[in-house]
């Protein structure tokens, strides 16, 4: 006879004289599993993307040339166009791969092979820009000493970035700050507490934005670059700047599915490439920030 349930009527545990038997269900639906929000494509500028084909590629980018003014005085010298380059070597990979075994395919209960690749892609995406936030640190023009942040001083300390990238004429618009949730929280606590909120009721879901300070688009993110031992370890590398400070170019240059040899199953394996570079390092700044 029944002698008890266990969770939400799912399964039920019968004995039988010494022994007993639990009917075991396989869901048909997956636990849901979460991911840290993307704030790159929000903070740089990917406008090369279709220009690459594989790693070990380069895209030479051109700089804007550089007019000179002169006192007039009664006729005009034309002077020469020059303009650099930059070269974004596309000289970064990473892959996955996983096998799909015959008999868990046949069981039917999920589509494993789909749900495989979709984290297969979010992780690929949070690998990348873990990477990308911490590489492009290095390059910046601006890098502030060590701070403790508290609720008292962070909206100071954001103006004082401001100030840096106001005083390297950098444009206004489109400038954005990223910060970790730590230091999100103690935003809403300083005194310019939640008025600083847009209304985009969708920015949050979809990239981290989660508001606006002075002429910053605030974003929150989990993957920026953390040292864990040397003089800065333990200090938040938070970034600021505008969109143009940082060249992100990536691409799957391969993604299939094979039939494997050792066993009964198809292999799945994908191949991103991709390159980053400060190419205007006076548009970004870096603030060594911990709480």
């Amino acid at each position: 006879m029944a002698i008890g349930a266990s969770g939400s009527g799912a399964a039920f545990t019968y004995a039988a004289n010494q022994g007993g038997f639990i009917p075991e269900v396989f869901s048909k639906l997956l636990q849901a599993k979460f991911y840290s929000s993307s704030v790159l494509p929000a903070i740089s500028n990917t406008d090369y993307e279709g220009e690459i084909s594989g790693q070990g590629d380069k895209v030479h980018i051109r700089t804007v040339p550089a007019v000179s003014i002169a006192d007039y005085t009664g006729t005009v010298s034309y002077a020469d166009l020059t303009t650099s380059t930059v070269e974004l070597l596309i000289d970064q990979a990473k892959s996955y791969a996983f096998k799909i075994d015959d008999v868990l395919s046949a069981q039917g209960d999920i589509d494993m092979l789909a749900e495989a690749s979709k984290d297969a892609a979010e992780q690929m995406r949070i690998a990348v820009e873990t990477d990308v936030l911490a590489n492009v640190v290095t390059g910046a023009t601006t890098i502030g000493a060590q701070t403790t942040i508290t609720s008292s001083n962070i909206l100071a300390s954001i103006l004082d970035i401001a100030k840096e990238l106001d005083e390297l004429n950098i444009p206004e618009e489109g400038r954005f700050i990223v910060l970790p949730p730590s230091m999100i929280s103690l935003l809403k606590q300083s005194e310019l507490r939640q008025a600083y909120l847009t209304g985009d009721a969708t920015s949050p879901l979809r990239n981290g934005q989660v508001g606006t300070v002075d002429r910053f688009k605030v974003f929150q993110s989990n993957l920026l670059y953390t040292p864990s031992t040397g003089t800065d370890a333990t200090y938040t590398h938070v970034l600021a700047g505008h969109p143009k400070a940082i060249t992100f170019a990536s691409q799957f240059t391969n993604t299939e599915t094979v039939r494997l040899e050792s066993t009964f199953g198809d292999g799945v394996r994908g191949l991103k490439v991709y390159g980053r570079k400060v190419v205007t390092p006076d548009c970004l700044a870096v603030g060594k920030w911990k709480v």
